[in-house]
């Protein structure tokens, strides 16, 4: 099969795990595809420095969740660095490499058999959600195809990832869709949605879906944050992206 096969292989996967089918998704469904198209040795994903929770969502292998697992005790490392700057983060030899930007995390991982580390982050318009991690047992360089390719995975990852938790707090006692007033109308939400679907040109329901998030992560309802989003006080662009 060759490299492009492969990614298409992947990224179907990926998007059908996204889609569900009644089924909870596993860990081989989030980090799979991303195994197959980035040879390494294990991945993890987490949501972190976010009101979506820190938490680990899932790990290949037990090195794999240990590594995501010292990151959020520490606060640093680089899937930290790669949430805080949107961009991947490289460390192709990692034993011989300084990390000034997370020396703590850098130390304790002198004992683990790591040649390489990457991570990438996992965003939504405006919205952080948090990164996908990588760890080679061996030194290796990542290639220009490889990168596009985990980034493009990785923007699929993000939807379903969001999807998960907010899944998971549907339990929860608060209810992000309650009315906080009689008088406020649904309206609004409709008109915050086309807003969002204008914005970032994605479908009616993951312009729902963004609402939705920044609603449960910043302790409000969909129907308070959507008339900000209607009073122009709120949009979902990239910072990169406003003018």
């Amino acid at each position: 099969m060759t490299d492009r096969a492969v990614f298409s292989e992947a990224l179907e996967e990926l998007s059908r795990a996204q889609r569900g089918g009644g089924r909870a998704v596993t860990s081989a469904d989030l980090c799979g595809p991303f195994l197959r198209v980035l040879p390494v040795t294990g991945a993890a994903v987490s949501t972190i420095g976010s009101g979506l929770g820190v938490s680990t969502i899932c790990a290949s292998d037990d090195a794999a969740a240990k590594i995501d697992e010292l990151q959020i005790d520490l606060g640093e490392g680089p899937c930290w660095e790669a949430l805080s700057t949107r961009r991947p983060v490289i460390a192709d030899n990692f034993a011989v490499e300084k990390h000034p930007a997370w020396p703590v995390f850098a130390e304790a991982l002198r004992g683990y058999r790591i040649g390489a580390l990457y991570a990438f982050p996992l965003t939504l318009g405006a919205l952080d959600i948090g990164s996908i991690d990588f760890y080679s047992n061996s030194a290796r360089s990542i290639s220009k195809t490889e990168l596009d390719d985990v980034t493009a995975l990785s923007e699929i990852a993000a939807w379903q990832v969001l999807r998960r938790v907010l899944a998971d707090d549907s339990q929860n006692t608060r209810d992000v869709d309650a009315d906080p007033s009689p008088g406020f109308s649904r309206k609004q939400v409709h008109q915050a949605t086309g807003m969002i679907i204008a914005q970032l040109q994605v479908p009616a329901t993951d312009a729902m879906l963004l609402l939705r998030a920044h609603a449960f992560s910043s302790g409000r309802t969909v129907r308070e944050v959507a008339h900000d989003v209607v009073a122009r006080r709120l949009d979902f662009l990239p910072a990169s992206e406003r003018s």
